[in-house]
């Protein structure tokens, strides 16, 4: 915003004020909003939250409930390439929280991080659905199945 006596409220970000310009007035339209503006910027800024709550006339703190309530919002930049590790039984009981240690190790983050350069994000999953594949990791939308703690350099190495 213009941070001069003037009035002039025009965003710092154009793709924001084009969005909330389309969605000006309308009824539930946070969601919508959210969804767009974190394809833009990859996730939802705090900056991005002031100015959607000026624009929708919604307080910044509801916006920040609905941002964290949604599993698909994130209010930190993620990686270029999600890393996400199966923790379900199968993948469990096949060693999936040693797979989870060496991608840890190999990236150096915790679940949940992004590294420094913004190359890879870390996430922890419930389940991803190839059972009989385990241990399974994804990266991004490939699967890699049947793991072991030796592939998983080989396999991250190819996203570099």
């Amino acid at each position: 915003m213009c941070a001069c006596a003037c009035g002039n409220q025009k965003s710092k970000h154009p793709e924001l004020e084009e969005i909330l310009s389309r969605y000006k007035g309308e009824r539930g339209s946070l969601i919508p909003v959210l969804q767009e503006v974190q394809n833009v910027y990859g996730y939802i800024s705090q900056d991005a939250i002031k100015e959607i709550s000026t624009a929708l006339n919604i307080p910044a703190t509801d916006i920040f409930g609905v941002a964290t309530f949604y599993a698909q919002f994130h209010l930190k930049p993620r990686g270029r390439h999600v890393v996400r590790v199966c923790q379900g039984t199968a993948c469990h009981v096949r060693g999936g929280a040693k797979i989870l240690a060496e991608v840890e190790k190999e990236l150096g983050i915790m679940p949940g991080e992004t590294t420094d350069d913004l190359r890879y994000t870390l996430e922890p999953v419930a389940c991803l659905g190839c059972c009989g594949l385990a241990p399974v990791m994804m990266v991004d939308e490939d699967t890699h199945g049947r793991l072991t703690v030796d592939k998983v350099a080989e396999i991250l190495a190819k996203y570099e």
